[in-house]
């Protein structure tokens, strides 16, 4: 017997000096040579730099002669020389939970669980097309939840979320399922009418995880037998909406087409418009003057006219889709030439995930500059989701999330379809 217990502690012993053991070869901090960084404040590139990451967060950034005397003789280095290095790009409109093909009523057949695992896929394919970050806002079950935590806890590649959980909708509304006949007696879980009835719903998401609330303004285009240019929600459900949210620390993005309901979840305070399309020049007034982000979503356009036909939607979302999407271009230009605060988002989803850098091509194309096209990835999508103090630029001590791609993006945007390496939180994910 006291054979045994004295195994039994050697093992134990050994375990425990194993487990506190450091591989001698193993570097503790990593070291990018980069041949030209973005700052993406100024639109200035800064030569021949090394950004030195420590952890998960950049340590320090500095000209290569200066710093590389400064590194720790293990630290190991990353050869980009020949690439430009940006920070992590950030996306505030994604369904990672979902699929083009889940848009009519074959997204009826998805359970919850299936959602959640075609989300790993999605996340892992976003991640690896350099959008670290994401703002995901809207999932059913609380499925983009569940992706959430499974990438907090290393389950599975992704990007950073802040999710929203089920948007609220109204009853029949753009959020709600109107493909069922009535003896099914269903409605979709943020269904939620009144404001006793919203201002439950949102303490509802909030309690199960929701980092953010997205409700649905206006109806929407793929959806059945809603108009996307009417309000939903009245200005007193709005408000009590808004001020739920804020007041338990959550912000609030509007699903919003119609002129109508633009203004109301203006005027009840939300953080960000989503979408946009009828977007007038009072709407834009009030956004300039109460800081109110436009999350534009404009590549889907399209795409979606060129895919219609073979995505299974019913007649009456073509019909919609083919009415909404061009006046939605010309609104939105509009926009941006005027001078409305824009965060980038891309709707993935509606189209296939992964492809979310051809926003940018989109947004220049309407309007802006190559360089404000980025801000929106960064910058100011990083202030739109209360993040500016860890993601949207490369500086100290903020999360070491890099991409590097090859050409200049401030002349030619679209290089930044094709990031050749992705690094999150000091981690490579992603090299060619």
């Amino acid at each position: 017997m006291k054979t045994w217990l004295r195994l039994i502690v050697l093992i134990f012993m050994s375990t425990a000096l194993c487990a506190g053991q450091v591989k001698p070869n193993s570097p503790t901090e990593v070291a990018i040579r980069a041949g030209k960084v973005l700052d993406v404040r100024t639109g200035t590139y800064a030569s021949d730099q090394i950004v030195w990451i420590e952890g998960d967060r950049i340590k320090a950034i500095g000209n290569a002669a200066e710093m590389t005397g400064k590194l720790p003789p293990d630290t190991k280095i990353i050869d980009l020389s020949q690439s430009t290095v940006l920070p992590g790009l950030i996306d505030c409109h994604t369904h990672l939970t979902m699929t083009p093909r889940d848009s009519g009523p074959a997204g009826l057949h998805l359970s919850y669980p299936r959602q959640a695992l075609t989300g790993a896929r999605n996340a892992r394919v976003t991640l690896e097309a350099g959008f670290t970050t994401v703002r995901n806002v809207g999932a059913s079950g609380y499925s983009d939840i569940a992706l959430r935590d499974a990438i907090k806890a290393g389950d599975v590649p992704g990007p950073r979320m802040l999710v929203s959980g089920p948007p609220l909708s109204i009853t029949g509304g753009h959020g709600d399922e109107n493909f069922l006949a009535p003896q099914f007696d269903w409605s979709s879980d943020g269904v939620a009418d009144g404001v006793d009835g919203v201002t439950k719903k949102v303490r509802e998401n909030i309690k199960y995880g929701a980092d953010v609330i997205k409700f649905m303004a206006t109806g929407g285009v793929l959806s059945e037998g809603d108009n996307p240019a009417l309000a939903q929600y009245s200005p007193e459900e709005m408000k009590a909406i808004v001020d739920t949210a804020h007041g338990l620390g959550r912000k609030v993005a509007a699903h919003a087409h119609g002129a109508g309901g633009i203004k109301y979840a203006v005027l009840a305070g939300v953080d960000s418009i989503e979408h946009g399309s009828y977007i007038n020049d009072e709407d834009i007034a009030l956004m300039k003057e109460r800081g109110t982000y436009l999350v534009p979503t404009v590549y889907l356009e399209d795409w979606l006219i060129e895919n219609v036909q073979l995505l299974g939607l019913t007649p009456n979302m073509i019909e919609k889709a083919k009415l909404v999407l061009p006046i939605a271009q010309q609104n939105l230009s509009h926009a941006f030439k005027s001078g409305v605060k824009v965060a980038f988002g891309t709707d993935a989803a509606v189209y296939p995930h992964g492809l979310n850098a051809h926003e940018f091509g989109k947004m220049v194309e309407m309007g802006m500059s190559p360089l404000q096209a980025i801000q929106a990835a960064t910058l100011n999508a990083s202030d739109l989701i209360g993040w500016a103090d860890r993601v949207g630029t490369l500086e100290p001590r903020k999360f070491a999330d890099i991409i590097a791609v090859q050409g200049d993006p401030l002349t030619n945007v679209r290089v930044l379809e094709n990031v050749q390496f992705v690094m999150k939180g000091g981690e490579v994910v992603k090299t060619q």
